[in-house]
């Protein structure tokens, strides 16, 4: 088993930046994809960012392309997300996944492709 935690959340105002971060235990392995997907109240959870293993691959969603940035440090078994020029409209619950498998092509924004999930952080953008 793998456990994620997630931390780093909070209130911020429009233009603010917050870092997310996940720590993982358990049963982890550096090999897996590593994600962050979010969740806004009454929508479906949507992708945000993932990254390889080795960092050599990374995928956005285009809605944060160039305000936020995903890493890992595979040593320390963390995942992070720094998140600048927050909007009113990044407001949501935001996980952290891992995958069962390298990267493929075309499908690591897929919340399937993920195997385990934290249980979230509020992020909150004030207008």
């Amino acid at each position: 088993q793998v456990q994620l935690v997630e931390s780093g959340g909070g209130l911020v105002q429009a233009g603010g930046s917050l870092r997310l971060s996940c720590a993982a235990s358990g049963r982890t392995s550096s090999t897996y994809v590593m994600a962050w997907f979010r969740q806004a109240s009454g929508k479906e959870r949507e992708f945000v960012a993932a990254i390889s293993w080795s960092s050599t691959f990374i995928d956005y969603a285009d809605s944060v392309k160039g305000r936020f940035t995903i890493s890992r440090d595979n040593a320390k078994n963390t995942l992070s997300l720094q998140m600048n020029s927050l909007k009113p409209e990044d407001t949501a619950v935001y996980y952290c996944a891992q995958g069962s498998r390298s990267w493929i092509v075309g499908r690591m924004a897929l919340p399937n492709e993920y195997q385990y999930w934290g249980q979230g952080t509020q992020v909150t953008v004030s207008s």
